[in-house]
């Protein structure tokens, strides 16, 4: 696109909605900004060609960015248009003038009456190479005003999560377009599941984008997402829409989904159920001495035949004191060089060790990927007494064979 055709056309350049739906009220929270050239024809062409050509002067793209902004205010204060605003902005261009001709334009609109605390304002600062104390000054600076910061491209870009600290960005951006044509990347989910640890630890919130089919709205509700958009939600248009045009349509999605993920809980809480009685009782008719904590695996093991393929027993403080007890090729057999391995530096281990201690009753993990074998398991735990715990790790045959259970 050649950049004159853009700048003598400037008149011609209208702002484009995508809305971005909330999850707390299934309506518009607000809408992201993009930026369209519409030509004789009428075609609204995209202008990010414009923005992504480093042929183009710096100085062209700030004066598009900045009539695009200008623009959409001027929608919003016309239309009373309620809500959030998302602005994109190049942190470098930004810095060209330490972010000052932005913050003019935006106050000129407060002048009139629009709260800065509706503006957000979206950064891919990834490819930022300047002095990133000073982009940081700049951002804590914009919050004072009210204006919100969202990081985007968050998953692609995950090398400079360290820098989240600086500034503390008020909304991850997270695309979803991944999950699209590869829902079975537990990999990909589990990174996923990491941000939405991160943005709760941070005070974030998360965005949830590039949702084009209802596994990826589904994935999006499941991980702690506040607001969501994408073409399965609406498409961007040149009109503001109703803020409850798709509420009901939200409301019976996530009831669905409330009654999906219900079901796969109330299945780990019976099968640990299950699986705590049935230990109790396969304990009770053992004459073991106190020690013998093989023997004790071995015959757990026989019982456990199609459910585990790995029994072993730690203290309260992870030090192993059992042999592993494990299945190969359908034998059990032991492997005594595990003890002594301390594993209290797993995640939730001693948490889970006190919960067991206070609550006197057996723990069914989440789904996770075996350090060995590299299966998808989940391990069972089960309080014996002494300050000595069981943990056994049931394999993803059996998982596979139970409805609900892998998860």
């Amino acid at each position: 696109m050649d950049s004159m055709d853009v700048l003598s056309n400037k008149e011609q350049i209208i702002p484009y909605f995508k809305p971005v739906f909330n999850a707390d009220g299934h309506r518009i929270a607000g809408y992201e900004v993009w930026g369209r050239l519409v030509e004789a024809d009428g075609t609204a062409v995209c202008l990010k060609g414009f923005f992504e050509d480093h042929e183009i002067p710096d100085e062209y793209k700030v004066e598009v960015a900045d009539h695009i902004a200008s623009s959409a205010l001027e929608r919003y204060l016309d239309e009373k248009e309620e809500g959030l605003v998302f602005l994109h902005r190049d942190a470098r261009l930004l810095m060209l003038d330490h972010g000052e001709t932005f913050l003019q334009l935006l106050q000129q609109f407060e002048e009139r009456g629009f709260s800065l605390d509706r503006i957000v304002l979206g950064l891919s600062e990834y490819a930022y190479t300047g002095d990133f104390e000073q982009l940081v000054h700049l951002l804590v600076y914009y919050k004072t005003y009210g204006i919100k910061i969202s990081m985007n491209n968050i998953a692609e870009n995950g090398g400079q999560l360290e820098k989240l600290s600086f500034f503390s960005p008020d909304i991850l951006r997270v695309n979803l377009y991944q999950l699209r044509n590869d829902a079975g990347n537990k990999v990909y989910k589990d990174i996923l599941y990491s941000l939405s640890v991160l943005a709760r630890k941070i005070g974030a919130s998360l965005l949830y984008e590039g949702i084009e089919i209802n596994y990826q709205l589904q994935f999006a509700w499941l991980s702690g997402g506040r607001f969501y958009q994408g073409d399965y939600l609406h498409k961007e248009s040149s009109t503001f829409l109703d803020p409850d045009i798709l509420k009901l349509k939200l409301k019976q999605k996530y009831g669905d989904f409330i009654r999906y993920e219900t079901k796969h809980l109330n299945a780990g809480y019976d099968l640990a159920d299950l699986l705590h009685k049935d230990t109790g009782s396969e304990l009770l008719k053992m004459k073991k001495e106190n020690g013998d904590f093989d023997g004790i695996l071995m015959e757990l093991a026989n019982h456990f035949s199609d459910k585990a393929f790995r029994l072993y027993i730690c203290n309260e403080v992870g030090f192993q004191v059992s042999s592993n007890v494990l299945k190969v090729s359908g034998t059990w057999a032991k492997d005594p060089s595990y003890i002594g391995k301390n594993w209290s530096w797993r995640p939730y281990f001693l948490e889970n060790i006190i919960r067991m201690r206070m609550d006197k009753k057996g723990l069914l993990s989440d789904m996770y990927s075996d350090i060995d074998s590299g299966e998808s398991i989940r391990t069972f735990s089960f309080p014996l007494g002494n300050e000595h715990y069981l943990f056994m790790d049931l394999s993803y045959e059996f998982l596979f064979e139970e409805d609900s259970l892998l998860y």
